[in-house]
């Protein structure tokens, strides 16, 4: 059992970034819905990301595009009412603060309010540096995320592994050099060289946290149901499974089909 609730009460942004200054490594994970979002600040995560991934793992969509604002609120006053001790981080969705700051605010100011979340992540760098100030100038905590930013799929044209290329890898430092200038408390790397994050990391003060980002980052996330194995059809490298649930839920499932075809669910200890 985690000792860690015994530690530290909440987890601040404070608090990452004086876990980056001492070179304690921050643990980050995503989470959609109250029931797994206890689970797992109970087991003392530091950080839960309610991710736009809920659109693929939640709602079964092929991309993060589709998911609605007012959607993301929901996903994220299920978290809130579980959480006890992580710093609860929401994705702005697609089409919520590209292009327009004032939208931006309103749509973290949403967030904020609706759902008790403590911080907002905008993907993007100079492009959308405009919405991240505006947001930061409401004392909104906002954090970055860089690399392959799934809400560009359609220009990238696939989730390969991104700034391979001098030119991309010179723009990925610049840009992290604004975001951290910006006020924004820590930046997700994902899929960049390990290498390449490496460098990001040691010229940055705030925390970076990659996901296919190599081991040099200041902290590391995943897809929950990645990680538990809740999705079988995604396989990347960068991804350990720490469990089969995938298999095991279906298990329990067929043993509880077959007890209710064979009458020997409920049993007389199973009934009033």
């Amino acid at each position: 059992m985690s000792t860690a609730k015994k530690d530290i009460k909440k987890m601040t942004t404070h608090q990452l970034q004086e876990m980056k200054n001492r070179g304690e490594k921050i643990s980050m994970l995503t989470a959609y819905d109250y029931s797994y979002a206890k689970i797992v600040d109970d087991a003392g995560i530091d950080v839960i990301l309610v991710g736009d991934s809920a659109s693929n793992v939640m709602a079964g969509h092929e991309t993060t595009l589709p998911i609605t604002l007012d959607q993301m609120i929901y996903h994220s006053q299920s978290v809130l009412r579980a959480v006890d001790r992580a710093l609860v981080v929401v994705d702005l969705p697609f089409g919520s603060y590209q292009g327009n700051s004032s939208e931006a605010l309103r749509s973290a100011i949403r967030i904020m309010k609706e759902s008790g979340a403590h911080s907002v992540k905008l993907e993007g760098g100079s492009e959308v540096i405009d919405s991240i100030k505006r947001i930061l100038s409401a004392g909104i905590p906002v954090m970055g995320h860089l690399g392959l930013t799934p809400q560009s799929i359609y220009k990238f044209g696939t989730y390969t592994v991104r700034a391979k290329e001098v030119e991309e890898a010179a723009k990925l430092i610049e840009d992290a050099k604004l975001l951290e200038e910006a006020g924004c408390f820590a930046i997700v790397l994902e899929k960049i060289p390990a290498k390449l994050a490496k460098e990001v990391s040691q010229q940055l003060t705030i925390p970076t946290i990659g996901i296919g980002a190599g081991a040099d980052v200041d902290g590391q996330v995943l897809v929950l149901h990645d990680l538990l194995g809740v999705t079988k059809e995604f396989n990347p490298r960068f991804l350990r499974r720490y469990a089969n649930m995938y298999d095991d839920m279906k298990d329990a499932v067929g043993e509880y089909i077959k007890d209710v075809k064979s009458k020997d669910f409920p049993n007389d200890k199973e009934q009033y």
